[in-house]
């Protein structure tokens, strides 16, 4: 499968993105197995964790049938990057037309963050694949609900930032199609034990609301 059907896969059978934030290379295989065991297929190291293109590489070679790609990806150059390292999903915490369009040149799913109407229909006129909604915390279900009256039907919404499996269900109804887990899935110091178990507690909570 290519980036954009792994996507649409993991949107129909589990649309969580692992946002290993702060993970080292040494680490990476044993976590991203964690994950593969638990069924997640979207996942993302940010390049502000140790060695992030190591890790990226590691992930992409090891779980090819997952969408493996990068976070915190700020400029056109970190695409390139990311993309040499085995990279087929770039997500970004705000909107750079120029950093879509270079993830849409090399085939890869590109999730930009936006917060507003404003930067929602700008992302999703340059090509993105979906949108990030951050931070969720000041993003309210209410907020979520208002984005998807106005944005086109398909679009993806994907809150990130405080989600957790207590607060899926409202997110769900407002109209996400899917979140990323942060620091309530993986944080420093964590085992992969920990990281699994954490996995299917969320996997588990996704399965209650659709």
């Amino acid at each position: 499968m290519n980036a954009v059907q792994k996507f649409n896969h993991a949107l129909q059978s589990l649309p969580l993105v692992a946002i290993l934030r702060g993970i080292a290379p040494s680490e990476a295989l044993a976590v991203g197995q964690a994950l593969h065991d638990a069924h997640w297929g979207l996942i993302e190291v940010p390049l502000n964790s140790p060695d992030p293109i190591q890790s990226i590489a590691l992930l992409a070679a090891h779980y090819p049938q997952a969408l493996v790609g990068a976070g915190t990806v700020l400029t056109v150059q970190q695409v390139r990057e990311v993309h040499a390292a085995g990279a087929q999903l770039v997500v970004s915490p705000n909107f750079d037309a120029a950093v879509v369009q270079e993830a849409l040149r090399r085939d890869m799913v590109c999730l930009p963050g936006v917060m507003t109407p404003t930067e929602a229909f700008a992302a999703l006129a340059a090509g993105a694949h979906g949108l990030k909604l951050f931070p969720a915390e000041i993003i309210t279900p209410a907020a979520v609900k208002a984005l998807r009256a106005v944005l086109p039907t398909p679009t993806r919404l994907l809150p990130v930032g405080g989600i957790t499996p207590d607060n899926m269900a409202v997110y769900r109804s407002a109209g996400a199609s899917g979140f990323g887990i942060g620091s309530a899935l993986y944080k420093r110091g964590m085992t992969a034990q920990e990281v699994g178990g954490q996995a299917r507690r969320f996997a588990s909570a996704w399965a209650q609301v659709v």
